[in-house]
């Protein structure tokens, strides 16, 4: 695949075109469950709530390469299930996509559980441990991380 310009797409469920939504699921499974071994049910509800965002980037031939979530979390924000194809890896499509999550959340709190080798990466968005390391329920460590509403 060719490098191509970073396009981030923002949309509500209702707004996404079946067949891309379709692809988000596919990419998600592919990095979490296949890639790193996490069988857990990604599909827990929350990418259909009424103030979940979804992020993505896609290919030359629109399909999506990259994505996020954002759940509304009473007034703040949870990031998660941020996932990149192996394809297209290397191209900083998630901190693209992080760096657009942090500008438009200027006055929420934002809050996520990195994977713990992801610590130093998230902190360079201005996010901050917040608690212990704890394993997820497929064994991969993870910790709590916050980023204040109005941190620059």
């Amino acid at each position: 695949m060719d490098q191509f310009p970073v396009q981030i797409r923002r949309q509500r469920f209702a707004d996404l075109d079946p067949v891309v939504a379709y692809r988000l699921w596919a990419l998600r499974s592919e990095v979490f469950v296949v890639e790193q071994g996490a069988a857990y049910l990604d599909l827990d509800g929350g990418d259909t709530e009424s103030g979940t965002w979804h992020l993505w980037c896609a290919d030359d031939a629109g399909m999506p390469v990259a994505t996020l979530r954002v759940l509304d979390d009473d007034g703040g924000w949870r990031v998660g299930r941020v996932a990149t194809a192996r394809s297209a890896r290397g191209r900083g499509l998630a901190a693209a996509m992080m760096r657009e999550v942090v500008a438009t959340a200027s006055d929420r709190t934002i809050v996520l559980d990195a994977q713990t080798q992801l610590r130093d990466w998230y902190a360079a968005f201005g996010f901050v441990v917040t608690g212990a390391e704890y394993a997820d329920e497929d064994g991969i460590p993870h910790v709590p991380m916050r980023r204040e509403a109005g941190s620059s």
